[in-house]
């Protein structure tokens, strides 16, 4: 199903990261069947699932009259959002564990690692059990940087030779809310939630096994809840004010380390925190107990809660700006 790429070495660093603030992501046409499909970690039994989401326009954020909306999820505004490929589940350990650890990769791997797949920057080891205690087979990863979560990305894209991102705070939205106007993808009211999220009135305290729920109109598996999921946006309390009448494919450049935005509220959230319109937003108290000097750019060791999922756009940026987006270097924590 997938157009196979020529790979280009990934340690190339000489492109300016600038191109990100200017990536049409709909620029190079692509003729894929634009279907479901199983992604396959070449030289493993790993797999995970993509979505189709098909192009159209909504209405991002909440209406100013609405009860409950907060300040950064107004005014509603129309974005118009280019068709792309989404992860059905948040990415788990059963993945992440590979790119983590060279020699686990290997040691699952029916063949030697490719240059490509060597080169790639893997975290430092944590001086934490990341699972933090809940587990790790078909559960969702947790507690990385957004930094890592890119690097995870560019790992799949050396494993794959497909182009693997984070989101964009609106592409999730409108993932989320699958042609909703609602509160929530099912309605208004919170009362059904327990059917499609863990949350903190159903979840323990703790992560659950991906996939467990009812997905959304979709396909889309814990898009609420079970953990938080990064964007690759900036956050900004007043980016909708800034937006006209229909923004196409909005993002925010990340230039600062902190806040960038989140979305999807977790297994610790309330049931008011996972509307499809709320935003999150990082913070450097989740590293707080990192004793290192500067802080790791790999992970948040007081973020249990935070995950991954990916997506594809339909039309794939240049080869150029692929190695830009997945390139950026690191801003250093202190």
């Amino acid at each position: 199903m997938f157009r196979k790429r020529i790979y280009v070495p990934l340690l190339i660093t000489g492109i300016s990261i600038g191109l990100l603030a200017s990536i049409s992501w709909t620029s190079y046409p692509q003729k894929d069947n634009f279907k479901p499909y199983t992604q396959k970690i070449s030289g493993t039994s790993v797999t995970f699932g993509m979505a189709p989401i098909p192009e159209g326009t909504f209405k991002m954020g909440s209406a100013a009259n609405n009860s409950p909306h907060r300040e950064d999820e107004v005014p509603q505004h129309k974005v118009k959002i280019a068709p792309f490929w989404m992860g059905t589940h948040e990415i788990t350990w059963d993945v992440y564990e590979m790119f983590l650890n060279k020699d686990y990769e290997q040691s699952v791997s029916d063949s030697r690692l490719t240059d490509e797949v060597d080169a790639v920057s893997r975290p430092t080891t944590p001086y934490l059990d990341m699972t933090f205690g809940m587990g790790k087979e078909n559960m969702p990863a947790i507690g990385m940087t957004q930094y890592n979560a890119i690097q995870f990305c560019k790992w799949l894209y050396a494993k794959t030779g497909v182009f693997y991102r984070l989101p964009t705070e609106a592409e999730w939205e409108y993932a989320c809310r699958a042609g909703s106007t609602s509160d929530y993808f099912f309605g208004n009211s919170p009362e059904k939630l327990d059917q499609y999220a863990w949350y903190a009135a159903n979840s323990e305290e703790k992560t659950h096994q991906t996939g467990q729920k009812e997905p959304n109109p979709w396909g889309l598996y814990d898009i609420l809840g079970n953990v938080m999921e990064w964007t690759i946006d900036q956050y900004t309390p007043e980016t909708y004010g800034q937006r006209g009448k229909v923004t196409e494919n909005p993002v925010v450049k990340a230039t600062e380390l902190y806040p960038r935005a989140i979305r999807g509220g977790s297994y610790k959230s309330t049931a008011e925190d996972l509307r499809s319109a709320r935003r999150f937003a990082s913070t450097p108290n989740w590293k707080k107990i990192d004793p290192q000097m500067p802080k790791s750019n790999w992970w948040f060791p007081e973020a249990p809660f935070l995950g991954i999922r990916v997506v594809r756009p339909l039309n794939p940026p240049s080869e150029e700006e692929i190695i830009s987006y997945y390139n950026q270097e690191p801003i250093e924590d202190y």
